[in-house]
């Protein structure tokens, strides 16, 4: 049984707190040169007067950012090789730009339902951001049909809407009004963006089940997972400790302690394809010889072993559920490309990314 609405409120603060310290380090990464992004100063209050963060956080956020960036445009790849249309969910959204980067970018007519849900809290905030901003707005189309609701927690257009939603109630209860807004004959794709650590092991497994289940027979479902993992050597308790300080519990990492077992999340649940790389990993044999000198070139890092162990700690997990049949035979082929989703080398100047549309 949950606590009362009021001692939720409390309670939840310090999670809400996650997502603007993300949107600093984004900030920041973006003001420093390392990312592009032209929507992320209007999640920020008073983005001009921020301060800059340590190049480790600049260093992390922009590996993060650009290896979800590089899956999603290839999940939408996919789709484009199908001549199929998509959807793209997000939970636990916060201030996310995702959205606005796609929606101005060269995929732009790809997406055709896209949904952010998290806190009441978080979506009132941003559903104002929104509506205050004409660069923002300009992307929901015409404005009349633009409508905030729900006590102006929600925001909801043709194409994406903004819902309030707490992943801690059953699926079915939590996640009814985003099930609504899908079309469950088209691809679609959930984001995890440092959400599932604050869940029990048993309710992330049930959120992803219960979208699993809607798409079972109709189409593929895929989902993507950033997380930190790993957390009973002496550095994960360090770090378990000091969120704990903070009054944020991470009880969705306790069944994820190797790389080995990050898969285990999609592919206990009957997923056709489950990969993981840590973000180590990915600096180390992602990055192109280009992206790795510009970096360097921004600013001095003396932290490199300490950035080194702080990525080993944080990973990306991909997987896809492809439906039984035969009208899904060709995409469950060993050589299918639905099988072969990767993350491609980050940075060449060859490559198309939403951080640079």
């Amino acid at each position: 049984m949950f606590p009362p609405a009021s001692a939720r409120q409390d309670a939840d603060a310090p999670i809400r707190a996650t997502d603007s310290d993300a949107s600093l380090a984004r900030l920041s990464a973006v003001k420093k040169g390392y990312l592009t992004d032209p929507f992320i100063a209007h999640f920020v209050p008073r983005a001009q007067s921020q301060p800059s963060r340590p190049p480790l956080i600049n260093i992390g956020t922009t590996i993060r950012s650009e290896s979800i960036d590089d899956l999603v445009e290839s999940w939408m790849k996919l789709c484009i090789l199908e001549g199929l249309k998509c959807q793209i969910v997000s939970l636990g959204a916060g201030s996310d730009t995702r959205f606005w980067r796609i929606a101005t970018g060269s995929h732009k007519d790809l997406v055709v339902k896209y949904i952010e849900a998290d806190f009441a809290e978080v979506t009132a905030k941003k559903a104002m951001t929104v509506k205050k901003s004409s660069t923002l707005m300009a992307s929901l189309g015409d404005p009349s049909t633009v409508i905030i609701g729900g006590g102006g927690t929600t925001l909801s257009s043709p194409v994406y809407n903004l819902l309030p939603a707490d992943l801690r109630k059953p699926p079915a209860e939590g996640m009814q009004a985003v099930i609504e807004l899908l079309d469950k004959d088209v691809p679609t794709l959930l984001l995890f963006e440092c959400v599932l650590a604050y869940i029990s092991p048993e309710l992330s497994s049930a959120l992803i089940k219960h979208f699993a289940s809607y798409f079972r027979d109709s189409a593929p479902l895929a989902g993507i997972v950033y997380e930190m993992f790993g957390l009973e050597d002496s550095f994960g308790r360090v770090m378990k400790n000091n969120l704990k300080a903070r009054h944020v519990d991470l009880q969705g990492v306790a069944p994820y302690n190797t790389k080995a077992s990050l898969p285990q999340r999609f592919l206990s649940l009957e997923f056709t394809m489950a990969k993981a790389l840590t973000l180590f990993e990915i600096r180390r044999q992602y990055l192109s010889e280009e992206k790795s000198k510009s970096m360097s070139q921004v600013e001095m890092l003396d932290e490199v072993e300490e950035l080194d162990l702080v990525l080993s700690h944080y990973a990306i997990t991909w997987g896809i559920k492809i439906p039984e049949g035969e009208k899904f035979k060709s995409y469950r082929e060993a050589h299918s490309p639905w099988m072969n989703w990767e993350l491609h080398t980050i940075g060449s100047s060859k490559s198309e990314s939403i951080d640079s549309a």
